[in-house]
């Protein structure tokens, strides 16, 4: 097995399925249906509205439920996926405008992040660092996302810093992470067959 034509052949074939692919965005899809829900959970959800219950159906929640901060205005929310996924943009929707996000903060592939490790952290200690405008959590408009730094998530962390009437609770009525699998499965079986050959 000569490994200089391996890797030729795998650097072909990397080449060839990102072509074209990398720059459409028709591509982008919900990772919701990538949750894995069994890793999922939340910091300071009030036991009546939790995270789980706008993200079970593993899509855009239409139903009535909501997700609601118990102690204070603070969420961390700890979204777990089934396979390693690359993140172009979060929606967060909220009906309540007063209670809904203002100050998030994203952080990737930190499984046991808490409330004193992401606080008083900035960039670039964590991915991202946005404030979220009325509009945008009134209507679900989708936020993008810096890419190159949601390249190979396994796990995002959506930090609720402030709401936009500092009130004590915060509402989250749907929440949504867009953009492609990282397929790797599919690239490997290919690579095999023409080493074979």
């Amino acid at each position: 097995m000569d490994m200089d034509k391996v890797m030729k052949a795998f650097a072909e074939r990397a080449t060839q399925s990102q072509g074209p692919q990398s720059s459409k965005e028709q591509g982008d899809v919900s990772l919701l249906q990538y949750l894995d829900l069994q890793q999922l959970n939340c910091l300071n959800e009030s036991t009546e509205h939790t995270l789980k219950h706008i993200v079970s159906e593993k899509k855009l929640n239409a139903s009535g439920e909501y997700l609601e901060s118990d102690a204070d205005e603070q969420l961390l929310l700890n979204i777990a996926f089934n396979q390693a996924v690359r993140v172009k943009s979060i929606i967060i929707k909220s009906k309540e405008l007063a209670q809904a996000p203002k100050s998030i903060k994203l952080a990737v592939n930190r499984p046991s992040l808490g409330f004193e490790d992401i606080e008083d952290a900035g960039e670039p200690a964590i991915a991202q660092v946005l404030e979220l405008s009325e509009e945008d959590v009134k209507e679900g408009k989708p936020i993008a996302l810096r890419f190159v730094r949601f390249q190979s998530v396994n796990s995002l962390h959506v930090f609720v810093g402030s709401n936009h009437g500092g009130e004590e609770v915060t509402r989250i009525d749907a929440i949504d992470v867009i953009g492609v699998p990282v397929e790797t499965t599919k690239d490997l079986s290919g690579l095999r067959q023409q080493e074979n050959q």
